[in-house]
């Protein structure tokens, strides 16, 4: 009996209990219920993944001209702006290249302003034939006209002399200009000899080039003085035909020969406009080799196309580049995220739905972002190996479509973020 009194006594302690054990699996399955309906509503309004990464633009910058590298501006990882200097090729070959075309241009111009002389000229010349033959049979008078006429041609002579000196002083400018640039070479070559790094011919023959190159630079200057002799000349030749006005005896003689002359007037003043067409493309041409040479150097600087940071940075002063290759990787600022949602997920989400979005390198951190866009195809179906769905062994797998999003506003100072980075988007749906 005193067992059975026992027995009852703990059945009865261990009832209250099972009681609480009870209720609080009870609680806790009311808590889990409401968390499963909090989780489902949830569910139906927002859509995330951890399939997600930060992209942004990598410009590799290369140079547009060869040359030897003289400064580099910049570090691995360097923060540059848009425009900043990145680093500056050897511009002096370039620069003789530009100053050999504006001497060549000068020299074309002033071509161009002795051929429109010549036109002048030769207008002038024709008219005062038609008007001496006309007045040949005429008058005394009329022979005072043609030898007016010819005080006249004897200015555009004086023109045509001065057009004459600044055409042979342009081409003094461009021989200078050769000769400074082979006296540079030979410079050059010869600290090469110096280290052994060229032969003695190649020195000989910059040697022999920049004495042939100031040779010319002398010849030019003697043809500039020949040029200024005969202005002197012309303007002798025009005090002389003021002195012929008053000689009133030659007029008939003249006039004579003047008729055979004025026949082929015509002919010669289509000529002299032939030649003034021709020289002025040949301006535009030179104006256009001035314009390449100024661009060609202008190339010898490189700068940064936009903002970013600098990354494999593959050059050093002393390097010889060679247009398009990779000097440096420039990371711009402009970055975005791709998030590889699933397809079922995307039943409701449209562009310009609202994002939040965690960062694996900064937890704290969350951006607020917006789709943008939607790639038109799975991210499998753009793969290297595509997958081969028309085989036998074919099981269905719920494929991935890149979504852009596009941050609203810019990291704050002191996070970084770049290519590559993780990300948990969560894009409001509805």
């Amino acid at each position: 009996m005193a067992n059975e009194t026992l027995i009852d006594d703990t059945a009865k302690a261990a009832q209250p209990r099972k009681r609480a054990i009870r209720l609080a699996g009870i609680g806790l399955g009311l808590i889990a219920a409401v968390a499963g309906v909090i989780y489902y509503i949830n569910s139906r309004h927002y859509e995330s993944t951890d399939n997600a990464f930060i992209e942004g633009d990598v410009i590799q910058v290369s140079p547009r001209v060869a040359g030897q590298v003289l400064h580099v501006y910049v570090r691995d990882n360097q923060h540059v702006n848009q425009g900043d200097l990145i680093a500056e090729i050897d511009a002096r070959d370039y620069q003789a290249r530009a100053a050999e075309a504006h001497a060549h241009l000068a020299d074309t111009a002033a071509k161009e302003d002795g051929a429109q002389s010549t036109l002048l000229l030769t207008s002038t010349v024709t008219s005062a034939v038609l008007t001496q033959t006309g007045a040949a049979a005429g008058a005394a008078g009329e022979q005072v006209k043609v030898l007016e006429a010819h005080v006249a041609e004897s200015a555009a002579a004086i023109r045509a002399a001065e057009a004459a000196v600044r055409q042979a002083e342009a081409q003094q400018s461009a021989a200078q200009a050769e000769a400074g640039r082979a006296a540079e070479d030979a410079v050059r070559y010869r600290a090469l000899h110096d280290r052994d790094e060229v032969s003695q011919q190649q020195l000989d023959r910059a040697e022999t080039t920049a004495r042939s190159t100031a040779a010319a630079q002398e010849a030019a200057a003697q043809a500039t003085e020949a040029a200024r002799a005969r202005l002197v000349q012309a303007r002798a030749a025009e005090a002389s035909a003021q002195a012929g006005l008053r000689q009133a005896e030659a007029q008939v003689v003249q006039a004579q020969g003047m008729v055979s002359q004025a026949k082929s007037a015509p002919e010669q003043i289509a000529a002299r406009h032939a030649d003034v067409a021709s020289l002025r493309a040949q301006v535009d041409q030179q104006r256009a080799s001035v314009e390449q040479a100024e661009l060609a150097l202008s190339y010898t600087r490189i700068y940064a196309s936009e903002a970013g940071y600098i990354t494999r940075k593959s050059v050093e002063p002393g390097d010889y580049v060679q247009p398009g290759q990779p000097l440096v990787a420039l990371v711009s600022d402009r970055v975005w995220v791709v998030a590889n949602f699933k397809e079922t997920q995307l039943k409701n989400m449209r562009p310009g739905q609202a994002v939040t979005m965690k960062l694996d390198a900064y937890p704290q951190l969350s951006l607020r972002g917006h789709v943008d866009s939607f790639q038109s195809g799975t991210g499998a179906a753009f793969s290297l190996l595509p997958a081969e769905n028309a085989t036998g062994n074919y099981v269905k797998v719920v494929q991935r479509v890149p979504v852009k999003i596009v941050l609203d506003e810019p990291a704050p100072t002191g996070y970084r973020l770049g290519p590559g980075m993780s990300v948990e988007p969560e894009v409001k749906v509805q």
